[in-house]
């Protein structure tokens, strides 16, 4: 199966006809669509629905996506969700699906650093607060991908960088804030085939965990830098 990965569209009301022509490019190279989430600007419904139209125009493959977190800046994700859903999008949110024998799961993750300067739960309320969330997302990542038991390829979709490696290139100061190792180990544990993520503009294409198992960084703004000629990742599965 050729999985094509796609994040940070950053889509906005006035960008009707902007992404039909993309979608109907990738889905030429692909088997199934992955968005790894930040797919409208601003977060509200109506953004989400001029980029379920150009979905419904442009796709003619399986489309996965999670949100990101500009798909919660204007606490609208329910009708951003529901505006894919309707367009034939499966949105994913600790879930799982199942598409030609590749099994799929998804989370947006969150922040907290990596390796040895992970956050840690100590201290102020809010700073637990916050590594509770990044907790959280681990979770409903491992169990998602603990749904896929009788399914031999995993595959699994996040917003937020589960490695260091593939936000090298944004400024340092803003690391902790692109992602979080915490998200790495479910993908070992379930031995998954590729992870795919976005989030970090000026991040790395391609990085690896601790054992191996391959992630991308699909966000749009880096690809269209890197890979101007196919802006997005195609990944053998």
């Amino acid at each position: 199966m050729r999985v094509a990965a796609l994040g940070d569209l950053h889509c906005r009301e006035q960008s009707t006809g902007a992404f039909e022509p993309l979608f109907a490019r990738i889905c030429a190279d692909s088997d199934v669509l992955l968005l790894c989430g930040d797919l409208t600007d601003r977060g509200t419904e109506a953004e989400a629905r001029v980029l379920a139209r150009e979905i419904a125009l442009g796709c003619r493959v399986p489309v996965i996506a999670v949100l990101g977190n500009h798909d919660h800046e204007a606490d609208a994700g329910d009708g951003v969700r529901r505006a894919l859903v309707e367009a034939g999008v499966r949105v994913l949110d600790g879930e799982a699906c199942e598409v030609g024998g590749v099994g799929f799961a998804g989370t947006k993750g969150f922040a907290g650093g990596f390796g040895n300067r992970v956050l840690e739960p100590w201290g102020e309320d809010s700073l637990k607060c916050m590594v509770r969330e990044t907790m959280g997302e681990a979770l409903k990542l491992e169990g998602a991908l603990a749904k896929l038991h009788a399914v031999e390829r995993r595959v699994a979709v996040l917003h937020y960088a589960p490695i260091r490696e593939t936000v090298e290139g944004e400024p340092l100061e803003i690391y902790p804030f692109l992602g979080c190792s915490r998200l790495a180990p479910p993908l070992d544990a379930f031995r998954v085939a590729a992870c795919f993520h976005g989030h970090a503009h000026y991040g790395t294409p391609k990085g690896k965990t601790g054992q191996g198992t391959a992630v991308y960084n699909c966000a749009y703004p880096l690809l269209l830098r890197t890979s101007p000629e196919r802006p997005w990742h195609v990944v053998e599965v």
